[in-house]
């Protein structure tokens, strides 16, 4: 057994006995979904010699937000240039598809259009166009005549339309499985279904019980720099290292609909709202996936726990009032344009408000359209308490021997391999 005493210094002496398993390893990245794995795979690669350990409190990876998320691997078109996310994402996407076509995994090369579903969001067009090309995105403004050679079932208020033919769409799960698979090979070992029981910041080390063990098996990890990559509970961990007191993550679900296959209407590309550039949510969208389904969405509602996906599974009520006040804060000061997100997207869980945001780019889609898809995400989005904000951008904490990555939201998985190199240039390993 393992006995932790606290010092003055708030530090921890460890006491072993001789049932305890001790680690010590170069690198202990927490987190196995794709930012996790893609700090593995890039730290091996640059420093081969290193020891490295992932941790996860799942006994599989990806069970979260990589594994759930729409599969897109996004042109750069959104982001302001300059932020992290601009530098990183045509980059990271560029290398993430090249990587699946080395290891002959689907990808599907449809590209994206994005259409203003209202007349007056016509001039967001150009902002975008703007964005894009500063990124290094390829964008192209197209004329009602092209659109509907692309996207014939779909709808442009305003006759104008933005083609980004580098989009494409990967299989989120196939990807996580093989990079796992990859990582094993180089030498990377895996420690699943573990939780956190304490951490030793100042002596490097973490202690670690199995969730799914009724035995008190502990694992002692001692390590030379921490990589926190566990999304949708990074700030919870960033805070056990004293680091991110200022941040919190706001949960959002993100619900999919999937277009019956008897449906009078087809898809061959990502068809894309104009989104509200003052809030980090793309609005209800349409993307064809690589075994030939058409799924719509996501929502981007509230959601009552982190990993609350169905029903009152996993709700945590302390959680859900602290979310409610923050989201009253940022309605009272509409912040961002946030009256709007709740006045268009916050319902979108109900399917006929759903369905009239998905008419705005299918006027002709009917309720019997859509079927139940089973896929549902949660969105690991970082609120500032300082500002009184949300916040748009990857976040990047350091601590003792610790670098934290916070609202690891898109395009963290496009862009993983690209943003996993400058993680690892930020920690300063």
């Amino acid at each position: 057994m393992l006995t932790v005493q606290p010092t003055k210094k708030k530090s921890y002496i460890y006491h072993w006995s001789s049932n305890l398993q001790k680690k010590h390893k170069d690198i202990a990245i927490l987190g196995g979904g794709m930012v996790g794995l893609a700090m593995a795979h890039q730290i091996k690669k640059q420093y081969p010699d290193l020891s490295i350990l992932i941790i996860d409190k799942e006994l599989s990876l990806g069970l979260h937000s990589s594994g759930r998320n729409s599969g897109v691997l996004h042109a750069g078109i959104y982001y302001k240039p300059n932020t992290l996310k601009a530098k990183v994402c045509v980059d990271g996407a560029k290398r993430l598809k090249n990587w699946c076509k080395s290891e002959g995994l689907p990808i599907l090369e449809c590209g994206k259009i994005i259409s203003p579903q209202k007349p007056e969001l016509d001039n967001q067009l150009e902002i975008l166009i703007e964005r894009g090309k500063a990124n290094g995105a390829k964008v192209l403004l197209i004329d009602e005549k092209e659109f509907k050679e692309k996207v014939p079932n779909g709808r442009t208020a305003s006759g104008r339309a933005i083609w980004s033919p580098q989009t494409c769409v990967v299989n989120p799960k196939i990807i996580i499985e093989r990079l796992g698979k990859t990582l094993k090979k180089m030498g990377v070992e895996f420690l699943m279904g573990q939780e956190i029981r304490d951490v030793d910041v100042s002596g490097q080390h973490l202690t670690l019980k199995r969730n799914s063990s009724k035995n008190d098996e502990i694992q002692a990890i001692h390590y030379g720099h921490l990589f926190n990559c566990t999304g949708l509970q990074a700030d919870r961990i960033a805070k056990k290292f004293g680091v991110g007191d200022g941040f919190r993550l706001l949960p959002f679900k993100g619900i999919y609909w999937k277009l019956h296959p008897k449906a009078p209407f087809t898809f061959r590309t990502n068809l894309y709202p104009v989104p509200d550039l003052k809030v980090p949510f793309l609005g209800v969208h349409i993307t064809p996936s690589t075994d030939g389904s058409i799924y719509l969405g996501p929502t981007a509602i509230p959601a009552w726990g982190r990993e609350n996906y169905q029903g009152i599974h996993s709700i945590e009520p302390l959680m859900a009032i602290g979310l409610m006040k923050d989201l009253s804060i940022q309605w009272l000061k509409n912040s961002g344009g946030f009256r709007k997100y709740a006045q268009e997207q916050a319902l979108h869980g109900l399917k006929p408000l759903f369905l009239e945001a998905a008419r705005a780019l299918i006027p002709n889609l009917e309720s019997k359209h859509l079927i139940e898809s089973g896929k549902v995400g949660i969105r690991a989005q970082l609120y500032n308490h300082k500002t009184g904000s949300l916040v748009q951008d990857f976040v990047l904490e350091k601590g003792i021997a610790s670098t934290h990555v916070l609202n690891a939201i898109s395009p963290a998985f496009t862009a993983s391999f690209a943003l996993a190199d400058v993680i690892l240039k930020h920690s300063s390993l």
